[in-house]
């Protein structure tokens, strides 16, 4: 979905998000937004735990978005843990049926202000190769946003981020 910078959907996606965040971060959790995946994927959140463990949040705000995600799934393959980050106005009803995996899934509910784990995503944990390939991408995304952020005047070579 591509939408204006001003859309009520974008500002409710950043809300959540920062929501999420807020959370995470009391429970030592670091991400990042928007983080590209292998195959041409864009987690809305992907960051690492105290223990290394990959996490990422998919965020809708809304329901129709919601329902008509087909490709989520290719998410799995990039994380030990997989939540669903809800916008707190959004009907919960269908995140426990079997079209969302609610036995692999975790489900977050989240304003711009603060967030609730409702459900605790299982630890399914990535080859350690694998694990390892995600962190080392993750952390170049973080490292080569803060220096843009520094001095944004600087030429990145390779992928975008």
């Amino acid at each position: 979905m591509n939408l204006p910078e001003s859309s009520p959907l974008l500002l409710n996606a950043a809300a959540t998000a920062r929501g999420i965040c807020r959370l995470f971060a009391r429970n030592d959790i670091w991400c990042l937004p928007e983080m590209p995946l292998r195959g041409g994927r864009r987690a809305d959140l992907m960051g690492i735990d105290a223990k290394g463990h990959v996490i990422i949040v998919e965020i809708k705000v809304a329901r129709a978005d919601l329902l008509g995600d087909a490709k989520w799934t290719e998410y799995l393959d990039h994380c030990d843990r997989f939540y669903w980050g809800l916008a707190s106005h959004l009907d919960r009803a269908c995140m426990d049926t079997d079209t969302f995996l609610p036995e692999r899934c975790g489900l977050i509910v989240a304003d711009g202000y603060d967030a609730e784990v409702l459900r605790p995503a299982p630890l399914r944990p990535l080859p350690a190769a694998r694990r390892k390939v995600e962190v080392e991408r993750l952390a170049r995304a973080a490292l080569r946003r803060q220096t843009v952020a520094a001095d944004p005047q600087i030429r990145i070579w390779g992928e975008g981020v």
